[in-house]
């Protein structure tokens, strides 16, 4: 009799933990490279805009801004590891076209900027 308990302990235990493990959520992050993202986000009271780099992997992470000529303007490394935001004040650019890359492992992206000013407000335009 007291075997027939001890295993019907044991069964229904193993039961619960059988049923309360699940498998992983889809929000938890994943180790491939579709995990990679890069965003570029403006900006609300100031003159410039902010960047997130979210990756799987750990890396080396680039921001460089280019003028219309193509002249390296500034360049910043952003992050060596896998999540990082930083805010990029564009006071000291004058008038014109530029343009942003962000080098991220695996998930490159360029676009292209504007300042110029709008009356008395000086404007940054993303693209």
């Amino acid at each position: 009799m007291k075997t027939f308990f001890r295993l019907s302990a044991v069964l229904l235990l193993s039961a619960a933990t059988a049923l309360t493990t699940t498998a992983k959520p889809r929000h938890h992050k994943m180790n491939d490279m579709s995990y990679n993202q890069v965003s570029i986000i403006p900006l609300k009271h100031n003159r410039g805009f902010a960047i997130h780099v979210d990756k799987a992997i750990p890396g080396k992470s680039m921001v460089i801004i280019n003028d219309d000529s193509g002249n390296t303007v500034f360049k910043d490394c952003l992050t060596r590891g896998t999540l990082a935001e930083k805010k990029y004040m564009l006071r000291e650019l004058d008038n014109g076209k530029y343009s942003v890359e962000i080098y991220a492992k695996g998930h490159d992206i360029k676009t292209n900027f504007y300042i110029y000013n709008n009356g008395n407000r000086r404007v940054v335009d993303i693209m």
